[in-house]
């Protein structure tokens, strides 16, 4: 009676490796803010209003991908340590804004988390990361479209 072959082993799926890259590297920038007593929503947080200030809790929350009362929590444990500041907007919405102690924190952080990536990127050249970049961009896009 002869053995038949084990089934040849696929791939691990795109998902899975999205997934388990996506939880390791959760993992080591929150090692790196720890010592700035950031949670990665706060740094998170923080990052996006560099880039686009004055945005609503609601706007953050969506941005983040937390729900908006996981969001007030970070807002208001920001704006205690006087990292943000919310100003009254149109009705009841509040902008927020970095301070420069913000600023500050978060420039530190950026350095530490520059280096954490470079250290993930090390192996691969600059073409390499390139396409990698642009690969995640089109799959974030796609995963967003198509629930």
């Amino acid at each position: 009676m002869a053995m038949s072959e084990p089934p040849e082993r696929s791939p691990a799926r795109v998902g899975y490796l999205i997934a388990r890259a996506d939880r390791g590297v959760r993992r080591g920038v929150a090692t790196r803010i720890a010592p700035h007593d950031l949670s990665l929503p706060q740094y998170t947080a923080l990052s996006l209003l560099r880039e686009r200030g004055g945005l609503s809790n609601a706007q953050l929350a969506r941005r983040i991908f937390v729900t908006p009362q996981s969001m007030a929590a970070v807002i208001v444990s920001l704006e205690e340590r006087g990292l943000i500041e919310r100003t009254p907007a149109a009705g009841r919405v509040l902008r927020t804004e970095l301070t420069s102690a913000g600023r500050r924190v978060l420039d530190a952080c950026d350095t530490l988390v520059d280096a954490y990536e470079q250290e993930l990127l090390a192996e691969l050249s600059p073409r390499q990361r390139t396409a990698l970049r642009e690969a995640l961009a089109k799959i974030a896009r796609a995963a967003e479209t198509r629930d």
